[in-house]
């Protein structure tokens, strides 16, 4: 990754500038949208990084996550762009700096807490709505807007409910010690749902008293006194506030509050609008008319250098900016069941892609039928032991003069194909292809 993109022009389209932050695989930079003027954050990843430790999981999880949880105090993922060696997640630009900033500098006033605590559980609530799980909340993930309203951010370490085992429950120990459940550390197994209230429970009580309830310079200490919910109040905490938190911190997660409970709290309501009733009582994804339905995050590929926006149409966008074994996010996107095929990119036009095909077809004695949508059957005029041989292929434009070919047996006999593949047709088809899936770009001839 380049040391510095300051100044460069992402995609045509985003303006890079001054750098907000960094960590070990990623780096977060200030951006515009040239022709809007929006100002974004822009997160360029390294792929090679991560990949060689193994977070390819929780990348594709962070993009699968965030294109579900859209919500007006979750930090909003537009745009997903990638190059060879990047990948580029264009966010919202959230302008007021973590709350923990405000924390560090004292306790908060009463009425200030429950705002920042109603607009948590608001968002954590739509999350559990969409089976989304955050599993690392704390002051430091939640920034504030221009306008001092409340946004959940850093997904990296969310949970979706396909993660759980057959026991119903997750068993992966993560977040930040202080704010985990006990139920967490204790390795059992737990729900998310009830892990993420303990945590939010704990951001009540350090926006109150400025202090955390679970604190010891020996971890286990510490951890001992979460398993028993060992804490104090202070003389300041009102009595309504005080039973609202024993609810929550409570260290068995099947007694503990539900949002929904939290949500009916006289303490919670206060200076509560109708905005954030629950509209139904069968478990509504949308617990907050502010929330609205946001058009799924665009996945683009990118030329290495100064990218060019490609259409991308019924296309797993991850296959084509993945090609490098190891690095496949396609099962964002399919069927994990989906029979076996070939992809490859290809620098040539889509007429000269349909020739080529149709070229090789006739040599093998296959008739081509075309279909709309840039899809091409071929069937063998022999019967072989299951029939003839079917092949689809399917191409893809990416820009005008760079598309995406998939090819698969339709029916037929699998040995046959295996043997017309590999013989005749991937190396006829040498001309075309740019790179083939899980292999390096090879020289096209002119």
């Amino acid at each position: 990754m380049a040391t510095d993109m300051k100044g460069s022009v992402l995609m045509d389209r985003f303006e890079i500038g001054r750098m907000l932050g960094q960590g070990t695989f990623a780096k977060v930079y200030h951006g515009k949208n040239i022709a809007t003027h929006q100002s974004v954050a822009i997160k360029v990843i390294d792929k090679e990084k991560i990949a060689k430790v193994g977070l390819m999981d929780q990348i594709k999880r962070e993009i699968k996550v965030m294109n579900v949880v859209r919500h007006p105090h979750i930090v909003q993922l537009y745009e997903v762009m990638a190059t060879k060696s990047k990948i580029y997640f264009v966010l919202e630009y959230v302008r007021g700096g973590e709350l923990f900033n405000k924390v560090s500098k004292g306790r908060l006033r009463e009425d200030v807490a429950r705002k920042y605590f109603q607009q948590l559980i608001s968002a954590v609530d739509f999350c559990h709505s969409r089976k989304v799980y955050h599993r690392d909340l704390k002051p430091e993930n939640l920034l504030l807007d221009e306008n001092g309203n409340l946004k959940v951010s850093d997904f990296g370490l969310s949970a979706l409910a396909e993660s759980k085992r057959v026991d119903g429950l997750l068993h992966t120990t993560c977040g930040t010690p202080a704010y985990v459940a006990p139920e967490v550390i204790n390795r059992k197994g737990y729900d998310g749902a009830k892990a993420d209230i303990w945590s939010c429970g704990v951001i009540l009580f350090v926006l109150l008293a400025g202090f955390l309830p679970f604190h010891d310079q020996n971890l286990m200490e510490m951890y001992r006194k979460i398993g028993k919910a060992e804490y104090k109040f202070p003389h300041w905490f009102s009595p309504d506030v005080r039973r609202l938190l024993t609810r929550i911190l409570d260290p068995n997660p099947n007694t503990r509050i539900t949002t929904q409970r939290i949500m009916e709290n006289p303490w919670f309501r206060k200076g509560l609008d109708d905005r954030y009733v629950r509209r139904s009582s069968n478990n509504s994804n949308m617990n907050n008319v502010e929330a609205k339905e946001i058009s799924p995050i665009n996945l683009t590929c990118c030329e290495e250098n100064n990218v060019v926006e490609g259409k991308i149409s019924n296309l797993n966008a991850f296959d084509i900016i993945s090609l490098s074994a190891g690095f496949d996010l396609s099962g964002l996107f399919e069927e994990s069941d989906k029979r076996k095929e070939e992809r490859f990119t290809s620098g040539k036009p889509a007429s000269a892609i349909i020739s080529k095909i149709e070229e090789i077809a006739k040599k093998l004695r296959l008739k081509v039928t075309k279909k709309d949508g840039g899809i091409l059957k071929m069937e063998g005029v022999k019967q072989g032991r299951k029939g003839a041989v079917g092949i689809d292929a399917e191409i893809f434009e990416v820009t005008p003069d760079f598309h995406l070919v998939e090819m698969k047996k339709a029916n037929g006999d699998t040995l046959e194909y295996q043997r017309m593949w590999k013989q005749e047709m991937r190396p006829a088809l040498k001309d075309i292809v740019w790179a083939w899936q899980g292999e390096q770009p090879q020289v096209q001839k002119a």
